[in-house]
């Protein structure tokens, strides 16, 4: 009974791997990406846009934000730091990539793309750093990685985009927007 628990358990384990790559497939120009076209009948496109903003504001403060004059889509650059485990868990790199989210009438995508994978070393005061210079895309990784390391950063980067696809999501059904900052009260010392 034990044996067939855990072989149960493996094939499910197994089975949530294969569906994690499958979460980032590829786009014409041979890179990976997570992309999704979301229809939201009662919402206009300012309103997407506001909110997408908002989310990025206080969901991921980190990410580097990139407006668009026309308040059509919001572009930036953002990381993950990924982790291996032998026997203990430890940084083994950051992937680099970057998103785009665009706003029209009663309906939004958003997609991440261009995920590149960078090193870490441990530096001598046992702190982990990029290492400069070598930067990996994730398509091109099985030539300089191995297998086991290009499904692992795979699977965390396809669980990744995910995440930020269902915050999104939850935000743009959200009534919240970016608080408008109060007018400055101004004290006039000519009139007395």
């Amino acid at each position: 009974m034990k044996k067939v628990l855990i072989v149960i358990t493996f094939f499910l384990a197994a089975k949530a791997a294969i569906a994690q790559k499958e979460l980032l497939p590829f786009d014409e120009n041979n890179k990976y990406i997570y992309y999704q076209v979301v229809d939201q009948a009662n919402l206009i496109a300012d309103t997407m846009y506001n909110r997408a903003l908002y989310f990025l504001k206080t969901a991921y403060p980190k990410l580097k934000v990139t407006q668009n004059q026309t308040n059509e889509s919001i572009t930036g650059t953002g990381k993950l730091v990924v982790t291996s485990t032998l026997l203990l868990k430890h940084e083994d790199g950051e992937i680099n990539f970057n998103y785009t989210i665009e706003s029209k009438e009663h309906k939004y995508r958003f997609w991440l793309t261009d995920f590149i994978f960078k090193p870490y070393k441990t530096d001598r005061y046992g702190k982990s750093v990029s290492v400069d210079g070598i930067e990996i895309p994730l398509e091109s990784g099985a030539a300089k990685l191995t297998k086991k390391q290009i499904d692992s950063y795979l699977d965390q980067t396809g669980a990744y985009s995910k995440q930020f696809g269902d915050k999104l999501k939850q935000y743009m059904v959200k009534t919240s927007s970016l608080k408008k900052e109060a007018p400055i009260k101004k004290i006039s010392t000519k009139d007395w």
